[in-house]
């Protein structure tokens, strides 16, 4: 499969990040600036990598639903998209599963089904990860 570049800048940001997992990310604009810690605790929970990218994949996808929705007339403006992100030990180290899940109130469960999946098609971040982690994406 040929990569697709990218052939009109529309945005670029950049972040850096300082001692791994349990150190400090910082975006470029200031609007990041997180201590990392270990996934799940809950004695002292913070932001970790597994964190943002479920986040940054939620809201892509999301922008990407209501774009596919609006080409066909249809409002999802009150749609709601969780990406569950798992981390875990694969057969060569460790690696990244996500599971989307949308919510698409008051459209038929065909065509919501149909929306997710022109959105997966469309969504940049399921295009970065297709053929390189396990997505599924579906409707809750």
């Amino acid at each position: 499969m040929p990569l697709e570049k990218v052939t009109e800048v529309a945005y670029t940001i950049a972040a850096t990040a300082k001692g791994g997992r349990q150190g400090t990310v910082r975006s470029e604009d200031g609007v990041v600036d997180l201590p990392l810690g270990k996934p799940g605790s809950t004695r002292n929970p913070k932001a970790n990598p597994e964190t943002l990218f479920a986040a940054g994949y939620a809201a892509c996808f999301s922008g990407a639903l209501n774009a596919v929705a609006r080409q066909e007339g249809i409002d999802t403006s009150e749609s709601t998209v969780t990406a569950d992100v798992t981390f875990g030990k694969t057969d060569t180290g460790f690696g990244l599963a996500v599971e989307i899940t949308a919510s698409i109130p008051g459209v038929e469960r065909a065509k919501a089904e149909e929306l997710v999946a022109k959105a997966h098609q469309f969504c940049p971040y399921s295009k970065a990860t297709r053929g390189n982690i396990e997505v599924t994406a579906g409707l809750g």
